[in-house]
């Protein structure tokens, strides 16, 4: 594997520890969702995408690395932004379909420019 190169296909490998690797669930397409929450304050900043690859690097290196499903590749959180995500913690849901990434966030953690994917647009709730 060189560079942001994803493996694919049955001979995909990862260093990911055997034993984390065989309690994931994935998508059909090889990923798991991965919620980024502030750990200090529990706000929640945005939902990624790892594979086991992108999931080894962020255990091994303490910054998020996710998978981009847009550009097909991995992306290290905050290397082109300077808006890092170091990472406190990872635990992996009681289904093993669902990876929680506590960090503490350097800057804004959307895209768009806000601290949080999720302040813009609450939806009205049923009465």
């Amino acid at each position: 594997m060189t560079g942001n190169a994803r493996p694919s296909g049955p001979t995909a490998r990862s260093a990911l520890d055997p034993a984390i690797a065989a309690r994931l669930k994935r998508s059909a397409d090889g990923l798991v969702p991965a919620i980024a929450q502030q750990y200090d304050t529990g706000e929640v900043l945005m939902l990624g995408w790892m594979d086991d690859e992108a999931l080894h690097r962020t255990l091994t290196t303490g910054r998020c690395t996710y998978w981009s499903r847009s550009r097909r590749e991995y992306w290290v959180k905050g290397d082109t932004s300077g808006h890092a995500q170091h990472v406190k913690s990872v635990a992996l849901d009681c289904d093993g379909d669902t990876l929680l990434v506590k960090v503490d966030q350097v800057g804004p953690a959307c895209h768009t420019g806000t601290r949080t994917c999720f302040d813009a647009d609450s939806l009205p709730l049923g009465q």
